[in-house]
């Protein structure tokens, strides 16, 4: 009985999908036949709060001037500019070293490219060391942990995730107690 429900309501979100699809197509074949910029660009709401919508006019972005958002409240000290679009997001996101997060996970498929400094931990129960000019590859719902390694500078990387949802997941836990934080570098260290 569980297995015809959850076939049912993937049905129909499949269904409720397509209408929507159908609706965004006419009203920007409209809007761009009418010279205007694409309308429902504009009305979205983004999923991540705080972060730029990209579109209605808006197409280039200086990710290191972004406004400061959290990127992982409850479980990581990750934080920085999120640009997002219709179907993807793009974070430019920072990690003080020795800190970062709890493991977690989210429905979104993820890429970080780490930038400066060094992400340690763990993929799917896989360890990685990634160093500057790395990319990591998260499955969805994939559990992982990364910190910024205390031996080496604070971390910025380069998220880039799917919309399914926003830049934050849930810790596997259950619990939204706070960030990792390796021995002498916690806030009151």
């Amino acid at each position: 009985m569980k297995d015809l429900n959850e076939r049912q309501d993937r049905k129909v979100k499949v269904i409720n999908m397509a209408a929507r699809n159908a609706l965004t197509r006419k009203s920007s074949v409209s809007a761009a036949r009418a010279g205007a910029a694409d309308p429902s660009s504009s009305r979205r709401k983004t999923k991540t709060d705080g972060a730029i919508r990209g579109g209605n006019g808006k197409y280039q972005f200086t990710l290191a001037q972004l406004n400061d958002v959290p990127a992982g409240t409850g479980y990581s000290t990750s934080h920085g500019g999120v640009v997002e679009g219709e179907r993807m997001l793009v974070g430019y996101i920072h990690k003080p070293r020795g800190t970062g997060s709890r493991m977690h996970t989210h429905k979104n498929e993820q890429f970080n490219y780490v930038v400066r400094g060094t992400l340690v931990g763990s993929v799917n129960g896989k360890r990685i060391v990634a160093p500057a000019g790395t990319l990591i590859y998260i499955p969805a719902n994939a559990p992982h942990t990364l910190v910024a390694s205390p031996d080496d500078e604070d971390v910025i990387f380069i998220a880039i995730k799917d919309l399914s949802q926003g830049i934050i997941g849930k810790a596997v836990d259950g619990t939204m107690t706070g960030p990792h934080y390796d021995p002498g570098f916690g806030p009151d260290s």
